[in-house]
């Protein structure tokens, strides 16, 4: 099965969280400008709030089925794009945020995206080792202990964390959530 009919799938038949996440919430307040890209957007929960606050948004994601359950607004823009592929505009957004979502392949072009004072919110599943632990299949989709302040050395950290969470399923994770400025 190709991804994205596998994620279409699965926005069709797993129900998403509806509310932006907290870290979006908590740490967007730091970017100065008005242009943001939200990577692997889903169905624009932390789309929806950033247009909501103002900002003009790039939401980008695989599936179209989830593209297709975002607002047209003037304020949201849809893409429609194979993540691993994905090339990000150099310069150009003032905050950026990757929730749940993990492709290295990205990491020098979201560098290279965020615009001066440019604020990166990422947040996604980290290894745990210990039993207990839900950990995907594939250990490509989760980062390493201390990956992102090391990957996005260059910023400037304003906050990092390594956490218990659940998902979900409300099955025990480990997430890693990283705030950092341009």
């Amino acid at each position: 099965m190709d991804d994205k009919t596998r994620w279409n799938a699965k926005h069709q038949n797993v129900p998403m969280p509806n509310n932006p996440s907290d870290i979006v919430i908590k740490y967007v307040k730091p970017s100065h400008g008005k242009r943001a890209l939200d990577i692997a957007c889903g169905t624009g929960r932390n789309t929806h709030y950033l247009a909501k606050i103002g900002y003009e948004v790039d939401a980008v994601d695989i599936s179209d089925y989830a593209l297709s359950q975002i607002d047209r607004t003037n304020s949201i823009h849809t893409i429609e794009s194979d993540l691993t592929n994905y090339c990000i505009r150099p310069n150009t957004y003032d905050l950026m945020i990757n929730i749940n979502y993990l492709e290295r392949k990205l990491f020098s072009s979201m560098l290279a995206g965020l615009a001066d004072e440019g604020v990166l919110i990422f947040e996604t599943f980290i290894t745990a080792h210990e039993a207990g632990y839900h950990n995907p299949s594939n250990p490509e989709f989760l980062l390493r202990s201390h990956e992102l302040p090391t990957e996005f050395s260059t910023l400037k950290i304003l906050f990092y964390e390594e956490r218990d969470d659940k998902n979900m399923y409300g099955e025990k994770v480990k997430i890693a959530s990283f705030v950092a400025q341009k």
